[in-house]
């Protein structure tokens, strides 16, 4: 938010410099009676609750962000006016379907402070992130050592400061997930290799550290803690990255093989200054990015957009074949009341981290995308290869904590048949939930399948998809014993169920329901009596057997 400014100094790369470095068409300039070459200091939210009584306050330098405030607005005039009094670079607005007004474009013409208006289709964080890191990325930062990367370039980040620290370098975010580390020119301790190869801090090691204290100090300070070497581990430096109040994240120096430099912690804290613009674009650009690939791979799946673009923006090889595998990640196993692909919680989300790391590492050209509790993976198949995703599967089947149910689809030959391959998997992580459904929840363990596996389940899954909307708009004997055993709580329904599947025989039904065969002839002998449902009859056998799996679905 803005501030009354006390130091703020009037130099700083201009508004011009800042725009030529975020992404063409998100901002337009309407207005700029002082040019382009005002120097910017930094880019906030407006907070209108900052403008005193009389009127003053102070934004000299600042490019202000009126989240909200659309250029039609009423208030759109007093907040211009207003940023120009306290001295603001630019004020962005929303601009609207008609554009600004003659009385907001006569007020900036009469001002200092330039009118920006934000496109259609961009988002307030979009626009903050790239402001932010075009900003930090302009700024000098004085003898990094740093100099010439690309932009976002993090594992160049990593090994340049390798090389000035003396050590080995990994690049963390604020949640302790690996963005990047340098070469390993030797063996890397046990910390080192665990980190790296599950991608993130393992979660006891960040207990620990959490609870000694560490993680405080090393958010609290814009200095370098250290972390002494102990009988398991090499000492450890470590630095957080910040831009303003906001940590972007931190940088770990390990000792490699041999001690840290003597100035390893001074160059360290050098270097994170250097790494705000590299971090910075990463947070904007690179979740950008991801999302940007996430929404191609989910247009394949989904048949939509043009088939060789959406590949060429999923990374997809266009002219290979592929198969659809999905999988569903469960914590709480009451999946009666868990429809999916309803949003998991952060174990769920854990659980398809792991899974797309690994999906990642089973074979190149491998994409994933989220929904949900869902991961959808798209795998590259060989010719004439049918189950590329068979050693994939049995992984999915051992992923600790959770339940997964995975599915794979058949093999389509090109982007076409994706979507068929998708519908297909589902179908198979559908058939397995359900089945698991039946189950008492100390029973459920993770399930998976390829479609050749389930293709009956699969078809009558379908063909139940069709009827059900007709049925629902029947009535008869079996929906009158469904709807006595939802108002009542009895058991007609399961008892019934239980005798077609067992195909008539008393015995082996009552003992999966756990009942004495008695008990059993008793309640069938009631739902004939009660709601006319006569199992000898076949045509009230086979409604029977699809209202229950109908029932079944929605209980």
């Amino acid at each position: 938010m803005a501030t009354k400014e006390t130091n703020r100094h009037d130099s700083g790369p201009s508004l011009e410099q800042i725009l030529g470095l975020i992404a063409p068409g998100m901002l337009d300039v309407v207005v700029a009676q002082r040019g382009h070459n005002v120097p910017v200091a930094d880019v906030v939210l407006h907070d209108p609750g900052e403008e005193k009584d009389d009127g003053t306050w102070a934004a000299s330098g600042l490019i202000l962000l009126a989240v909200g405030v659309d250029v039609a607005s009423p208030e759109a005039i007093d907040v211009l006016r207003g940023a120009d009094r306290a001295g603001a670079v630019a004020v962005v607005l929303r601009r609207g379907a008609r554009g600004p007004g003659a009385a907001l474009l006569e007020a900036a013409a009469s001002g200092r402070t330039a009118l920006l208006t934000r496109r259609p289709g961009q988002g307030w964080t979009e626009v903050l992130g790239q402001l932010r890191t075009a900003l930090a990325h302009s700024a000098p930062t004085g003898t990094t050592g740093v100099k010439g990367l690309r932009l976002g370039d993090l594992p160049g980040l990593a090994n340049t400061v390798a090389a000035l620290v003396g050590g080995a370098i990994t690049i963390e975010d604020p949640q302790s997930r690996v963005l990047a580390y340098s070469r390993m020119d030797h063996e890397p301790d046990p910390m080192r290799r665990l980190t790296i190869l599950g991608q993130e801090v393992p979660r006891w090691r960040v207990d620990e550290l959490r609870e000694s204290g560490f993680f405080q100090a090393l958010w609290s300070t814009d200095g370098v803690v250290r972390l002494p070497a102990d009988d398991r581990y090499a000492e450890r430096l470590a630095v957080a990255v910040r831009h303003g109040s906001e940590i972007l994240g931190s940088l770990w120096a390990a000792a490699d093989g041999r001690p840290l430099a003597e100035d390893a912690a001074a160059a360290l804290h050098t270097a994170a200054r250097a790494a705000v613009p590299h971090l910075s674009h990463h947070q904007t650009w690179g979740r950008a990015a991801a999302r940007a690939r996430e929404g191609a791979v989910h247009a394949l799946l989904d048949g939509s957009g043009q088939a060789a673009r959406v590949a060429h923006d999923a990374g997809v090889a266009p002219d290979r074949p592929h198969t659809v595998m999905v999988a569903e990640a469960y914590d709480s196993l009451d999946l009666k009341v868990v429809p999916a692909p309803a949003a998991g919680g952060a174990a769920e989300q854990r659980v398809l981290d792991v899974l797309a790391l690994q999906a990642a590492a089973y074979r190149p050209g491998c994409v994933t995308a989220r929904s949900g509790r869902r991961l959808y993976i798209l795998l590259p198949a060989g010719d004439g290869e049918t189950d590329p995703a068979r050693a994939l599967l049995a992984t999915a089947r051992s992923v600790p904590r959770g339940v997964v149910f995975a599915g794979v689809g058949p093999v389509a030959a090109d982007l076409s048949g994706l979507p068929a391959s998708r519908e297909a998997a589902e179908l198979v992580v559908r058939v397995l939930r359900e089945r698991a459904a039946l189950l008492p929840a100390a029973d459920v363990v993770s399930a998976v399948a390829a479609f050749g596996e389930l293709v009956p389940e699969v078809s009558a899954l379908r063909v139940l998809d069709r009827i059900a909307p007709l049925w629902e708009s029947l009535s008869g004997p079996v929906h009158a014993m469904v709807e006595h055993d939802r108002a009542h709580g009895s058991e007609y329904g399961a008892s019934v169920a239980a005798y077609i599947d067992a195909f008539g025989d008393t015995g082996t039904a009552a003992q999966r329901l756990n009942v004495h065969p008695n008990t059993l002839r008793y309640r069938l002998r009631r739902t004939r009596e009660l709601f006319g449902v006569d199992l000898a009859d076949p045509t009230l056998r086979l409604l029977a057997d699809i209202g229950l799996r109908l029932a079944r679905r929605t209980t």
